[in-house]
């Protein structure tokens, strides 16, 4: 009672106090301006200007600039990339030119950390191109340490959603300066105000905290855009100067970004140059000693068949050049460990799209180099007579595991080449070096392994790979990772945004609800009012959003977005909400071997969805469909028309089958329940059964993803049923 009076109290005082500011304030800037100087007072910092080169051949560290642009997924960040690559005058061979991973052009989103550089007004412009899902956070903490700034770019008709306050958060826990630049803002549906609220910290009642939402509960008070990153950085941990920050409008698409709001600048505006100005101006330049030893920290890491690793990084002080003695160092329990001795062979320098070789690098650069065989991301680089290892990378840990294995059904080795599990092994352990958000342990059973990642997604991706570079296994579906503390069971639990045509909301909030999902809030679209879009802010258990997304896709046709991210800030491990109700039915078990035949088929149809069509092979417990049901039901989808020398009156029946739910793989992952396997290979000779993926650029392959139950011999499952799932 007494939080709801105080709550009360602080709501109209706000609101009086708005109202006065906003009659006294000559427009929406001066408003946000206004703010700002109560918050905290800024000094502008100007940088002299320097050569571009230092003595010995390597770029001034004054004339570099590194930085980041981050954002949520579908932003336009990668769009900007392209722009910014064009402006500077580098050669762009198509779109979405930092996108060099084919799963990445596939699936329109960002997998991995990028590192670029560009030209500008005689400085150096260090660009990494960062992921925006949440499930691949670990690529935005291992590069961020490698910059001092950081474009957030913000989407102005959807506003900064959850996975903006995610790699937001990650850039600031590294001090990085922020520019915001809202992109997208020649829209219609482009809004210019975000809302605030103030909420009471739960432990004292009294201590007033500033936490932003898009559409907070408790929601009362209005600022402009411009000013909603000075909130969430008074709500996060921060430096005095990172509220310093510029603000630019932009669209991507059409190739320009302003400083003031406008929808259509003029053609001469209509470039860049703001940005790039804007980076040189407010990014800070590294603070470099070219006279200390080499040291360098590995933050990528790439493999070339004749160069062998090639590892990047900044070069944290000194100068290195080829031919020069080096050593890898790593930081243990015991101490500094030297890894290996060598020398390097090649420096090498991403320019635009192309690779070019260097020289020699100085401090406060971004380079890669080769020679070293043993060193790894998170080691040290440095001169033979340097014994010190660099701070290694600090990662948020992993939330979800599966276990992957060597695939032991009928169907196994016919369609891989990479079969056993000494080569998944290696496969995954050479992942997990490269990719430290991944955690790859030894796993339940002989020649298996419990891969250890942020969300299904990323797993998925690692999945996907691994088959089209021809390995076959099995893999069980995805467990949440649980805590302890004080013997209370704690789990992950993760912010949901959604945002759905209101006759979707009821579906919307049954399906998380019964996931053991809670709102938080819920309300019409900011600047979309009258369009009947609904956002909705959940937070939810991570093994309730196992398999949703495609559920939900599938339902609103496409029509509504959902977004989740976990998060120290809000989503952390909180008590364990309760077992889940039931979130599928049963499944058709295959009791047959053989080719499965339309004859089978016509009489399955009526017991629920069917997942294979005639041809196709099936083997004694693979799944061929879902029950109708909520029970498993075992059928024979191999059965044939018994024939007869008889001749029979009239013609034969037509059979009219339904298209078969082909499932895709991260579909699978979802579905799967934890009685079952996912079967997951590359097919090598075409098959009729199965769809096509054609890739631009790559070899057509069709994909096989088979469903089948754990064990397979029926008598063994009934045993089973009522013994606890690993």
């Amino acid at each position: 009672m007494a939080a709801a009076l105080l709550l009360r109290g602080l709501r109209s005082s706000a609101s009086r106090a708005y109202t006065h500011s906003l009659s006294h304030a000559s427009s929406p800037s001066a408003l946000g301006s206004s703010l700002l100087r109560r918050l905290y007072s800024s000094v502008a910092a100007s940088t002299a200007a320097s050569p571009a080169f230092a003595p010995g051949g390597v770029m001034d560290p004054s004339r570099i600039r590194n930085v980041a642009v981050i954002a949520h997924v579908d932003h336009g960040k990668t769009t900007l990339m392209d722009r910014l690559l064009r402006q500077c005058g580098a050669d762009i061979p198509h779109e979405r030119a930092m996108d060099s991973i084919s799963l990445e052009r596939e699936r329109g989103i960002t997998i991995a950390s990028k590192v670029t550089s560009v030209s500008w007004k005689d400085n150096e412009l260090n660009m990494v191109d960062t992921p925006g899902h949440a499930d691949f956070g670990g690529e935005v903490e291992r590069v961020v340490g490698m910059v001092e700034g950081a474009v957030l770019v913000v989407d102005a008709g959807e506003g900064p959603l959850a996975q903006t306050k995610f790699v937001l958060s990650k850039a600031l826990k590294y001090g990085l300066r922020p520019i915001l630049l809202l992109n997208k803002v020649d829209r219609p549906s482009a809004y210019k105000f975000v809302q605030t609220c103030f909420i009471l910290d739960e432990t004292t009642l009294l201590n007033i905290v500033l936490i932003y939402r898009c559409s907070p509960a408790l929601q009362f008070v209005f600022f402009e855009v411009n000013s909603f990153l000075s909130v969430t950085l008074f709500c996060l941990d921060f430096a005095e100067e990172q509220l310093d920050f510029p603000v630019l409008y932009a669209s991507a698409k059409e190739g320009w970004a302003s400083l003031t709001f406008t929808k259509s600048p003029p053609d001469n505006a209509k470039n860049m140059s703001s940005l790039l100005d804007s980076i040189i101006q407010h990014v800070p330049s590294p603070k470099a000693d070219l006279e200390a030893p080499f040291q360098m920290l590995v933050s990528m890491m790439e493999r070339d068949f004749y160069l062998g690793r090639i590892l990047t990084g900044r070069v944290r002080s000194g100068v290195v050049r080829v031919g020069d003695k080096v050593h890898g160092l790593r930081s243990t329990d015991d101490g500094v460990q030297k890894i290996e001795d060598g020398k390097v062979v090649k420096l090498m320098k991403k320019k635009g799209t192309s690779m070019v070789t260097v020289e020699a690098a100085g401090a406060g650069d971004i380079i890669s180099m080769a020679g070293l065989a043993a060193p790894a991301i998170g080691h040290t680089v440095a001169n033979t007579e340097v014994l010190a290892a660099l701070p290694t990378i600090e990662l948020d840990p992993p939330t979800i595991s599966m276990t992957f294995g060597v695939n032991d059904s009928p169907l196994a080795g016919r369609d891989g080449t990479h079969l056993t599990g000494a080569k998944i092994g290696n496969r995954l352990m050479a992942e997990a070096e490269t990719n430290l958000a991944i955690n790859v342990l030894p796993g339940p059973l002989s020649e298996s392994y419990e891969v250890q990642g942020r969300g299904e997604l990323q797993l998925g991706i690692l999945i996907e790979n691994m088959r089209r570079e021809g390995f076959e296994l099995s893999v069980s579906p995805p467990k949440v990772m649980y805590k302890t503390e004080r013997g209370e069971r704690l789990e992950p639990i993760e912010e949901v945004t959604v945002e759905v045509d209101e006759e979707h909301v009821g579906f919307v909030l049954e399906t998380l609800t019964h996931r053991k999902g809670e709102v938080v809030d819920m309300g019409p679209v900011p600047g979309a009012a009258g369009t009947g879009r609904t956002r909705i802010f959940m937070t939810c258990p991570s093994r309730g959003l196992v398999g949703v997304k495609g559920i939900f896709s599938s339902f609103t046709r496409g029509t509504g977005f959902m977004h989740r991210a976990f998060q120290g800030m809000v989503g952390a491990y909180a008590k364990y909400r309760g077992p889940l109700g039931s979130v599928r039915k049963g499944v058709l078990i295959s009791v047959g071997k053989g080719l499965i035949t339309s004859h089978a088929l016509m009489s399955l149809e009526a017991r629920g969805i069917l997942f294979v069509s005639p041809g196709m092979e099936a083997y004694e417990g693979m799944i061929v469909g879902e029950h109708s049901r909520e029970s498993d039901l075992e059928v024979n989808p191999v059965r044939t028309k018994e024939l007869t020398n008889i001749r029979a009156p009239g013609k034969d029946e037509n059979v009219r089958l339904s298209p078969p739910r082909l499932m895709s793989l991260e579909e699978a992952i979802g579905y799967v329940a934890a009685d079952e396997l996912i079967e997951a290979s590359i097919q090598l000779a075409f098959v009729l059964s199965f769809f096509i993926l054609t890739l631009e650029h790559h070899q057509v392959t069709p994909k096989v993803v088979r469903l089948r139950k754990k064990y397979l011999d029926s008598t063994k499952r009934k045993m089973m049923k009522n013994k606890p799932m690993d």
